[in-house]
């Protein structure tokens, strides 16, 4: 049998490097919206099934589609068990996000069920694309994961603002992602995403990754994006399928309303 080789994980390369990470999100389910953002140069896309109707064997073609062009994905997973979790992973996805962690002991579980010992405690099954459908060994495919697989921790609401050091500081957690948009809804200020209260917790999160060594990870649009960078964060999503194509019809349909 051939040598088979675990791919490594672009994002975290430049990361390490100490270089800005892009990334586009995708809403639809066609794995062609991940080649065409592949294609356009970002670093890694995420896929979400937090709020978008698509299973795991849609997440596995994005994953694949990504792949094809040496690119990560990150799957935003839904809050549930460890099999929630992991599949993210053993689908081959280079990264996963857990939204609105809490707190730190919240954190901690989650490291517990996503990283494997001697970090944490997640089970063990090498037989799916991440571990090469077994063929390479065990001890190999461990420590491919807990060098190129990744964990971001979604801070979206004020509770956890209390113990971002607390957080930052548990063996596991590779990045931190501050959300603005729930954010700001959850204090009363939907779309708002410039509001001082929002900016300071932006700020907060960044400054806490920075001071325990992690990575700090947010959104941003060409407006507010020098904003984001000058804050620290490394790895940033800009734009998405839905928002691109929503924004280009409505264009198209301003240069024909006027003959109709």
């Amino acid at each position: 049998m051939q040598k088979v080789t675990l791919r490594k994980s672009r994002v975290l390369e430049k990361l390490r490097a100490g270089k800005i990470a892009s990334c586009f999100k995708t809403n639809l389910a066609d794995y062609r919206t991940v080649q065409i953002a592949a294609m356009a140069g970002f670093d890694c896309i995420w896929t979400c099934l937090e709020h978008v109707p698509n299973d795991m064997e849609t997440v596995e073609m994005q994953v694949l589609a990504a792949k094809a062009h040496d690119v990560d994905c990150v799957v935003r997973v839904a809050r549930g068990s460890y099999s929630d979790y992991i599949r993210a992973f053993e689908t081959d996805a280079s990264g996963i996000m857990i939204p609105h962690v809490m707190s730190a002991e919240d954190a901690r579980k989650v490291i517990q069920m996503t990283k494997f010992q001697p970090v944490g405690r997640r089970p063990l099954d090498g037989g799916n694309a991440d571990g090469a459908f077994c063929m390479v060994s065990t001890e190999e495919y461990v420590k491919h994961s807990l060098r190129e697989k990744f964990v971001i921790l979604q801070i979206e609401d004020p509770e956890p603002l209390e113990e971002l050091d607390a957080i930052c500081s548990i063996e596991g957690v590779d990045m931190i992602f501050f959300g603005p948009g729930d954010f700001a809804n959850t204090l009363g200020y939907p779309g708002q995403l410039t509001h001082p209260d929002v900016i300071k917790a932006w700020k907060m999160t960044a400054d806490a990754a920075k001071r325990h060594g992690i990575f700090a990870g947010s959104v941003a649009n060409p407006d507010i994006i020098d904003m984001v960078v000058d804050m620290g964060y490394q790895f940033i999503n800009i734009g998405s399928d839905v928002g691109a194509i929503a924004s280009f019809a409505g264009n198209m349909y301003k240069v024909i309303e006027k003959y109709m």
